[in-house]
């Protein structure tokens, strides 16, 4: 399908929403095209990123689609879009409301400590038109169930400005607003014309005895309370004074976004089965928590400062139930459930035709030996920042530690869950590394020697088998020990300490990757056609790879081309500076889950770098 002809809009057009319970996207046009109630896993009230009949939820003017501006309120994830119309001028603001605690949450209920601000299960949108006069158009039309029940309206006062939408088990939301709703089959209908001055507004409660704004100037009020929110969260972070601080700040806010605020638990992406190959079948269900990205969110939530959340997430990791022989799964869900049983929903269409459309992920059970090292290298970050090893931490040390030696002979999936054939990934060998030689300087911070020799030692065999077995003819790392094929993946070795980065064998992995596993200089996982991963097709760049790369040139000292990659990545991202998994080059375009927490936690990383080599040039001179 033709970008020019799809009816889909671009995957980087989205503006995203959070309250860290649930997030949404929206769509240029100002339709809501995705959201999940209540949480980021339940099931799509408005899915028409997924099929264009899967609901969604339209507030802007009556017969006019391309706004003239979209950005974000300065500082916050609250959404800002300006339109021009024949007759006048508009301005509509969308936000997830997030304002001071009310009492006890019964919808998405808490097992972290409750903080003093939270989410109140709304959706408010209001509009405001600055000159002229403008027809203004609600159109709410949800299909549950991922786009399988259409609703049952019914209207929740005599006035006509109240509307509940139901499935077969009874009110799911309350859609609420100053105009006037007419109901139409499966669709609930507003239309005003306002002139310069007057306000309006829509609401979606899915809260308690559905409770919503009374009227326009409460609706501004959660919106502002929202505002307030982001702000002082943000104000919160250390984001230097430096070129680099508004990417940081946007990738700071998207992450925080992404998190499940009732667990600590944070989801890969907020969205399932956006493509990575167009029209293709890489489509995967990202609503949930990967034990791997640990390590590179404890990373950049302590290097920001944000050591609330650094340890609310570590908290929910010590929560998770771990398989019978002591290893945590490479993923579970946000609520730490084990089963993510996949399935598919075949009558979706999908994204610009790409399908299935999946629910679930199926790499939950793989064998993937790089999460022991994930697991300890957060567990030694959270350590380090705090002074302080939790008594209940100790364990997952120990059986995390015996867990890596027991597996790092073995081969696995790899860290990109490649479907095909298990093989000795020499990533999946460098975390075995990281597993015990994190595990050894934990004893010694427990003061364990016996511990913290044994680890040390196999932590050394583990080095010795990578540099014997994992490095080809010509000095470079190699994906696998059966192979001289690239990988990515393998840019994580200076970064987490296994060489330094004057060591010529990470030179020259750093030189073949910039040069060999890339277009135009963004860098790929591997190659499709030199790699079995079980799937057909080719797919995008690796954003997340292109920020490892970004990394890895600062790290082999190289500062000139880490910052050129680094002015093309932030030259490449969406409109309102988010990110997805992947980037096409040949079109020019997002691929892949969004907005996508890897992508903006290397990001983060990539930048430290470069303002740490800033700060030191600054010092020299």
């Amino acid at each position: 399908m033709s970008p020019t002809t799809s009816p889909f809009p671009p995957i980087a057009d989205y503006g995203f929403l959070s309250d860290c319970h649930t997030g949404a996207l929206v769509a240029p046009d100002g339709s809501v095209d995705w959201l999940c109630l209540p949480a980021f896993d339940s099931a799509s009230v408005f899915g028409n990123i997924l099929d264009r009949g899967a609901g969604s939820f339209r507030f802007g003017p009556y017969g006019i689609n391309v706004p003239t501006a979209r950005t974000y309120v300065p500082g916050t994830n609250v959404l800002a879009t300006t339109w021009h119309t024949p007759s006048g001028w508009l301005l509509v603001r969308d936000a997830l409301v997030v304002e001071p605690r009310q009492g006890p949450d019964t919808v998405t209920p808490h097992t972290r400590p409750p903080a003093d601000d939270d989410a109140a299960h709304l959706l408010v949108r209001t509009v405001e038109c600055l000159e002229g006069s403008v027809e203004v158009e609600v159109m709410c039309e949800p299909a549950f169930d991922y786009g399988r029940v259409e609703a049952t309206w019914t209207l929740a006062d005599a006035t006509g400005h109240q509307a509940d939408a139901a499935d077969s088990g009874g009110p799911v939301f309350r859609l609420s607003t100053d105009m006037l709703i007419g109901i139409e089959g499966g669709t609930a209908r507003a239309r005003h014309v306002l002139s310069k001055g007057d306000t309006a507004y829509c609401a979606l409660s899915w809260a308690e005895g559905l409770t919503t704004p009374a009227d326009a100037a409460q609706a501004a009020a959660h919106i502002d309370a929202t505002v307030r929110f982001w702000r002082s969260w943000l104000a919160r972070a250390r984001i230097p004074d430096h070129a680099l601080r508004h990417p940081l700040e946007r990738s700071a806010l998207t992450i925080k976004g992404l998190t499940y605020m009732p667990t600590g638990a944070t989801v890969a992406a907020l969205t399932t089965s956006l493509p990575e190959t167009p029209g293709g079948e890489r489509n995967w269900d990202y609503r949930y928590t990967w034990i791997r990205d640990t390590t590179f969110t404890l990373q950049a939530l302590h290097y920001l400062n944000l050591d609330w959340e650094a340890d609310e997430f570590m908290q929910f990791v010590a929560d998770l139930a771990p398989n019978s022989d002591g290893s945590l799964q490479i993923m579970y869900g946000i609520d730490g459930r084990r089963d993510l049983t996949e399935s598919t929903r075949d009558e979706l269409s999908g994204y610009e035709g790409a399908r299935p459309v999946r629910l679930g992920n199926g790499a939950f059970d793989q064998r993937q030996n790089d999460v022991f090292g994930a697991v300890l290298d957060s567990l030694l970050l959270h350590t380090r920042r705090s002074q302080h090893l939790p008594r209940r931490l100790w364990p997952l040390v120990e059986s995390q530690a015996t867990g890596a030696i027991a597996a790092w002979r073995e081969p696995d999936q790899g860290i990109w869950e490649a479907r095909g054939k298990p093989q000795h990934y020499v990533s999946s060998k460098l975390m075995g590394w990281v597993a015990l030689d994190r595990a050894a300087k934990l004893a010694a911070i427990r003061d364990d020697p016996k511990r913290e020799k044994e680890w040390t030692e196999i932590a050394e065999e583990i080095k010795q088998d990578i540099l014997t077995r994992g490095v080809s003819d010509r000095g470079v790392l190699r994906q696998h020990y059966d192979t001289d094929a690239l990988d990515a993946s393998t840019l994580l070795a200076p970064l987490f300490g296994f060489l330094p980065g004057t060591d010529e064998r990470i030179r020259h992995t750093v030189t073949a990757i910039s040069e060999e596993l890339t277009e135009n200089g963004f860098v790929m996982r591997y190659r499709t056609d030199e790699t079995d991963d079980g799937l057909s097709g080719k797919e995008g760049t690796f954003l997340i790879c292109s920020f490892w790369l970004v990394s890895a040139l600062a790290a082999t000292g190289d500062m000139e081309q880490a910052n050129n990659l680094m002015q093309r990545l932030l030259r490449i991202s969406s409109p309102l500076g988010l990110y997805a998994e992947e980037f096409e080059v040949e079109r020019a375009r997002h691929l892949g889950n969004f907005p996508q927490a890897f992508s903006h936690l290397a990001l983060i990383e990539a930048a430290g770098r470069i303002i740490l080599a800033d700060r030191l040039e600054e010092l020299s001179l």
